[in-house]
């Protein structure tokens, strides 16, 4: 987080100082910095501090991020202009976890509910809302709710269930935990066990050289590497596999029935189950994840000289196995919120809601999760009442959470005092860039150009459902949190663009 606070002091400074740091980056970062103007240019700079603060990702996302901002700079970039908004620096202590003060200034004009009253309130009489419309905008700083729309009324949530799932298991585990994944001797004589410890994001991809292991997914590739030498170190070179899913228990397929938004939530799998593993929507996915990685496994021994006897089999690694033969672990949980949250990713979410519950002594399963999510919100005081979770991910159409939760999980999320749940707002999609929103506020439609770079938020959909919660950044250089609920749409596009004005409309207005 040492980029945050380098990019907050950057802020201070004033505007010849910044021009001297953005001439000395490579060319797409600082093609991406001259989009950086007016009022917009605060979200846009929070924004590149979010991807500069996380580091690449697999198959380098975030630096093709930059490099697509920087392609776009033509349709909405002040050519020769850099300098920040005055409010920048508050905005930016705001999500600096070694940070003391608040998200703004304490003479910085706060928004009014009678203002926001007037600027939101037309907009929620739009019919693309459906039957049911909710929301609620909130301080960052203060925690203080300015504006309510039936805030209190659980609605369905879908992917900003998501939000929810980051915030207890970041409260629960802490941002540095991480998933092993780990080869055991088994009960008999050269046998060994590949035990799933639930990493959503192993791969059997190899590793990218020289890549920050934090910032990539842990491979089986490394696994087999350290597996094969340990083996040969110990003069074997024949073994049986069998592979070890005990750590979960119950179902292992979401209530939604099989479905290609989601694997089986099994404790081992590779690339999310996908039959492609270089596809990354949703895509079909193989029956038995766990047969399948350690069928991968196995040619991945034979093809460093250990031969695998037999199809690996289903097994138990023995109670007291010792220490392990090898392992791998996972990012950190912070790192796998950021991939949840800015991909909308049921998968991880799934994992990390199965995580939460053995942090909290809970079946690894769906309902233990779901009941571990809830514990760990009720443990930082938050408003419960009516609230349904079923799920990690939303997926589940029964799920019922508020306005009123989602902006009071940001705002914690946004203090001083919560530095641990700082990656979900770092995860958040950022409007007109990244993930889920990377084609929304698009510039060349007039009603969210003004709001590209300033809405980071976790969008939702299923059918008839639309939903966003995130945070904005006001005229005034106002941290906000926000959400929007909708259900009974209609014509989900058009659902999709009533809520992105009126998260513009929160940016575009003081409010008072």
């Amino acid at each position: 987080m040492a980029v945050l606070s380098k990019w907050a002091d950057l802020a201070r400074s004033h505007s010849s100082a910044a021009t001297s740091y953005v001439t000395n980056l490579s060319g797409p970062a600082r093609s991406t910095l001259k989009l950086v103007a007016g009022s917009a240019g605060v979200g846009l700079l929070a924004a590149i501090v979010a991807i500069a603060a996380t580091g690449p990702w697999q198959a380098g996302q975030r630096t093709a991020e930059r490099a697509w901002a920087a392609a776009r700079e033509g349709a909405n970039a002040a050519e020769n202009s850099i300098t920040p908004a005055p409010s920048a620096p508050a905005v930016l202590t705001g999500i600096d976890p070694a940070g003391s003060t608040s998200a703004t200034g304490p003479d910085t004009p706060l928004p009014t509910a009678q203002g926001l009253d007037a600027a939101l309130g037309p907009l929620f009489n739009d019919p693309a809302l459906g039957g049911i419309r909710t929301g609620a905008v909130l301080d960052a700083a203060t925690g203080r709710r300015l504006f309510g729309h039936q805030a209190d009324q659980p609605t369905a949530p879908a992917s900003t269930t998501k939000i929810a799932t980051a915030v207890a298991a970041l409260e629960t585990l802490g941002p540095g935990y991480t998933i092993p994944t780990t080869v055991v001797p088994g009960q008999a004589p050269g046998s060994i066990v590949l035990v799933g410890g639930g990493d959503p994001t192993l791969t059997a991809a190899a590793p990218t050289p020289g890549a920050d292991p934090s910032a990539q997914p842990a491979s089986l590739v490394t696994l087999a590497d350290a597996t094969a030498k340990a083996l040969r170190a110990r003069g074997t070179t024949k073994v049986t596999l069998s592979y070890d899913t005990s750590r979960y228990s119950g179902p292992v397929i979401h209530p939604i029935g099989i479905n290609e938004n989601i694997a089986p939530v099994t404790p081992l799998m590779t690339d999310e189950g996908r039959v492609d593993p270089n596809s990354t929507e949703d895509a079909p996915r193989v029956a038995d994840p766990a047969a399948s990685a350690a069928q991968s496994f196995a040619g991945l021994l034979q093809a460093r000289g250990i031969t695998v006897e037999r199809t690996p089999a289903p097994g138990q690694a023995p109670s007291a196995s010792g220490a392990p033969i090898a392992q791998v672990r996972s990012m950190p949980l912070s790192a796998l919120v950021e991939r949840m949250l800015t991909n909308s990713d049921n998968d991880i979410a799934e994992h990390l809601a199965r995580q939460t519950a053995i942090g909290a002594h809970l079946p690894a399963d769906f309902s233990g999760g779901a009941q571990a999510v809830r514990q760990a919100l009720a443990r930082l005081g938050m408003p419960l009442g009516g609230t349904v979770f079923l799920d990690g991910s939303g997926l589940d159409r029964d799920d019922r959470l508020t306005a009123d939760l989602l902006t009071r999980l940001l705002a914690t999320a946004a203090s001083p005092a919560h530095p641990e749940l700082r990656s979900v707002l770092s995860g958040l999609p950022i409007a007109g860039f990244t993930g889920t929103l990377s084609d929304r506020f698009n510039a060349s439609e007039n009603a969210g150009a003004t709001a590209a770079g300033l809405v980071h938020a976790k969008t939702g959909t299923l059918t008839g459902v639309n939903t966003l919660a995130g945070t904005v950044v006001d005229t005034d250089g106002r941290l906000l949190v926000f959400a929007f609920m909708t259900s009974g749409t209609a014509d989900a596009d058009a659902a999709v663009d009533a809520l992105d004005r009126l998260a513009t409309a929160v940016t575009a207005c003081g409010c008072r």
